[in-house]
C-alpha cells in the first residue's frame, strides 16, 4: 500500500502561483511513475503532468498541453515527495488537484493509477 498526501493548495488571483507537494508513504518506489491530475466542478478528472523514472539518475516529465511552460513536476526520492509548481495561473486552472501513483511508466490515464491522495482545492480569480 501507498499513501499519498497532498499539501499546498490555496486561492491565489490570476498570474499567480502556487505550489504543490506531494508526501508519500508505505510501499514508496523512487523507481516509478508519479502523476497529478486536476477535477474541476462538473468535469472528469483530467492529467495535468507526470514524472517517470528513466534509468539512473534520469526522470522524464509529461505534461498536459494547456499546462506547458507553466507547470513544472519534479521529486525528490530521498524524502518521498513530488511537487508541482504552478506559475502564471489562470482561472481556468480552478480545480482540486491529486496526486497518484502508479508502478511503471506514467500514464495520462485515472484508471492506470493505483494510488490516490485526497486532493488538495486551487482556486484562481481573474
Amino acid at each position: 500500500q501507498v499513501q499519498l498526501l497532498e499539501s499546498g493548495g490555496g486561492s491565489v488571483q490570476a498570474g499567480g502561483s502556487l505550489r504543490l507537494s506531494c508526501a508519500a508513504s508505505g510501499r514508496t518506489f523512487s523507481g516509478n511513475a508519479m502523476g497529478w491530475f486536476r477535477q474541476a466542478p462538473g468535469k472528469d478528472r483530467e492529467f495535468v503532468a507526470a514524472t517517470t523514472w528513466g534509468g539512473g539518475s534520469v526522470y522524464y516529465a509529461d505534461y498536459t498541453e494547456s499546462v506547458k511552460g507553466r507547470f513544472t513536476i519534479s521529486r525528490d526520492n530521498a524524502k518521498n515527495t513530488v511537487d508541482l509548481q504552478m506559475n502564471s495561473l489562470r482561472p481556468e486552472d480552478t480545480a482540486v488537484y491529486y496526486c497518484a501513483a502508479r508502478a511503471g511508466t506514467s500514464s495520462r490515464y485515472t484508471g492506470d493509477y493505483a494510488y490516490w491522495g485526497q486532493g488538495t482545492q486551487v482556486t484562481v480569480s481573474s
